[in-house]
């Protein structure tokens, strides 16, 4: 049988290495994101152009680490070509962001690490992998604390976050640039399993892939689960082999690691948010000029309005394209969210340690919640 040789995204891929070869990696990128693959010659030539201008005016280079193909932002509102270009354009091109996504230079707290080392200049991670690097973070893993995108924008834009955590996690050698809204974690379902996933009853006896947080592990123990965890590139064929039931990311994140065939049901429990941040080395960033840290800073806020007006398209695809292979979803009652919050809230006492231990004091973690539940200048859509 003869191959097809000319499907756009063969052809895409062809045009992606050619560019590459020609004008390096980083104008492939641009061009891709940009639709400029399949479009001339010329036009990838001048993509190439704008990028080595940039590179050569620039007084500072910035390697910028992420796990997540540019096409990604589709579903999963990560933003990385956006904030590179607005990092260039914020500090009136001092700054050129050298994209390393997909994974090139690794993923999750391999990414961290390289940050906190200076391997790297920043990179794009989840709060709960950089956690084990700056402790405090893990405050957001709290159950029924700040699992709300609303809650969560609340939060870690607030005065008190700001100058209550952000000292802990700069003397861990880290900056955060701006905190990326995904959407809350689920409950996720296999094929094959009896669903909906209405109330924590339902999870009796079900093995639930869980990542290495301890308190996720004690959530989903509380909420009558058994925990099980699997690392994240076992997972799939975790749940595929029934070695686990369900899994918690974002629906969005579901989509992107390509979850949708082998799930049935999802229900949004909204417990805690499966959130990212860009973080930066702090020694790096300290020894720009200021004019340069502000740019950067700005763009991190601009980049941030993006993002958050970018959640709720980025949800709907990937629940279009979720429903189109039969996942279905629940949203659960206010008297069923009420059960999940009354059986693993941060409310019951079994988490009265996480909040002394990570936010220094019972007055200080209540601050921080009432930072959380006070609207503040951001608004986001929530699931």
């Amino acid at each position: 049988m003869k191959d097809n040789q000319d499907t756009p995204s063969n052809i895409e891929r062809r045009r992606f290495l050619s560019i590459s070869g020609t004008y390096g990696f980083t104008a492939a990128l641009v061009a891709a994101a940009s639709g400029s693959l399949l479009v001339s010659e010329k036009a990838a030539a001048a993509t190439a152009k704008e990028e080595k201008s940039r590179e050569k005016a620039a007084q500072h280079k910035m390697t910028m680490a992420t796990a997540y193909v540019l096409g990604a932002t589709r579903s999963y509102p990560i933003m990385q070509l956006d904030f590179k270009e607005n990092i260039q354009n914020m500090t009136n091109g001092q700054v050129y962001v050298k994209l390393a996504p997909g994974g090139q230079l690794g993923a999750g707290g391999a990414l961290v690490q390289k940050v906190q080392q200076g391997t790297i200049q920043a990179a794009q991670h989840s709060l709960s992998n950089f956690a084990p690097f700056a402790p405090a973070i893990d405050l957001i893993n709290l159950p029924y604390f700040c699992g709300a995108n609303q809650k969560f924008v609340n939060l870690v834009n607030s005065d008190t976050w700001r100058s209550s955590v952000h000292p802990k996690v700069e003397a861990k050698g880290f900056k955060p640039l701006w905190y990326v809204v995904i959407d809350p974690r689920v409950v996720a379902l296999r094929k094959g399993g009896d669903g909906p996933i209405k109330t924590p009853d339902d999870l009796a006896g079900l093995k639930f892939r869980v990542p290495g947080s301890k308190m996720l592990q004690q959530y989903y123990r509380a909420v009558g689960a058994n925990p099980t965890p699997v690392a994240w590139g076992e997972t799939p064929s975790a749940i595929k082999q029934g070695v686990a039931d369900a899994l918690d990311p974002a629906v969005g994140a579901l989509h992107v690691f390509g979850f949708k065939d082998i799930l049935s049901w999802v229900t949004f429990t909204k417990a805690v948010p499966d959130s990212q941040v860009y973080s930066c080395n702090l020694e790096w960033f300290n020894e720009l000029p200021l004019a340069v840290r502000e740019g950067i800073e700005f763009a991190g806020e601009v980049t941030s309005h993006q993002n958050l007006s970018k959640v709720p398209a980025a949800r709907a695809y990937a629940m279009a394209e979720m429903s189109a292979t039969g996942v279905q979803f629940h949203t659960p009652t206010a008297d069923e969210l009420e059960q999940w919050v009354s059986k693993g809230g941060h409310q019951n006492s079994e988490w009265d340690s996480y909040k002394t231990d990570l936010a220094g004091s019972m007055g200080e973690f209540d601050k921080l919640l009432e930072a959380a539940n006070t609207q503040g200048k951001y608004y986001v859509n929530d699931a």
